[in-house]
């Protein structure tokens, strides 16, 4: 049994408490004291997935602790013991769905290849993270039209990057020949697109389909028209047949 953590009224510039007993505001770079050595990972795992839920249908002003507490299947005593309130828990979600991200979609540009192995393995990697967070888009999307400082902060460490990096690989494969010539930029922005607004326009093509886009069969459909498209849309013919 956890019990919130007691400490003594301390004030400093850029923190705040959110709660009698919780730990102090941080800035982004840091992590929330009672994460570094979780007791119970597991339960530090439901308030994520509760919180991504929460925040992706509600956004960061509209959520509220107790539903994503019950949601998560824990009292709010003890999500103030791991998170100082409602900001630092969204912040952190975000910072750790972007961390996830990068890391996935890192590691299979890690593996040696040709161009057009490493875009291939990126975005089944790209789609692998999208059916394990759905819920990503949306969340993103608020960000977005938010315009808070955090998103600056939050693509300078993790999708520039990664779209330094992919940018790099098109233009590679345009030099070996494996790809048309194309705008690296326009290029990964549409990879992008193609696979995240599936995600992102399920409530619609659940209307327009009559059945669950996010279901097995229908995701792996989508995959496939994916790599489909973009071995006509952006591999040479020599390229396809390897």
């Amino acid at each position: 049994m956890h019990f919130v953590k007691k400490h003594m009224p301390l004030v400093h510039k850029g923190t705040r408490t959110s709660a009698p007993g919780a730990a102090r505001w941080r800035p982004d770079n840091t992590l929330p004291a009672a994460l570094a050595h979780p007791r119970r990972p597991d339960t530090v795992q439901r308030i994520l997935r509760a919180a991504e839920e929460n925040f992706a249908e509600r956004g960061m002003a509209g959520a509220r602790i107790g539903a994503i507490a019950r949601s998560a299947r824990v009292n709010k005593a003890l999500l103030y013991y791991y998170f100082a309130g409602k900001e630092e828990l969204h912040r952190f979600t975000l910072k750790t769905l972007f961390q996830q991200l990068r890391a996935q979609t890192v590691a299979a540009l890690d593996r040696p290849g040709s161009p057009r192995e490493q875009i291939l393995r990126y975005i089944n990697g790209y789609f692998d993270f999208m059916m394990a967070h759905p819920n990503y888009p949306r969340l993103f999307e608020r960000e977005l039209m938010s315009q808070e400082p955090r998103l600056v902060g939050l693509v300078k460490e993790h999708l520039r990057p990664l779209h330094l990096r992919l940018t790099a690989v098109i233009r590679a494969g345009i030099a070996k020949g494996e790809f048309r010539r194309v705008d690296p930029r326009h290029t990964l922005f549409t990879l992008v697109a193609i696979t995240v607004f599936y995600f992102s326009a399920a409530p619609v093509l659940t209307e327009l389909w009559q059945c669950n886009p996010l279901a097995p069969r229908r995701v792996a459909e989508r995959r496939r028209a994916i790599l489909d498209f973009v071995e006509h849309a952006l591999f040479l013919p020599p390229a396809r047949k390897r």
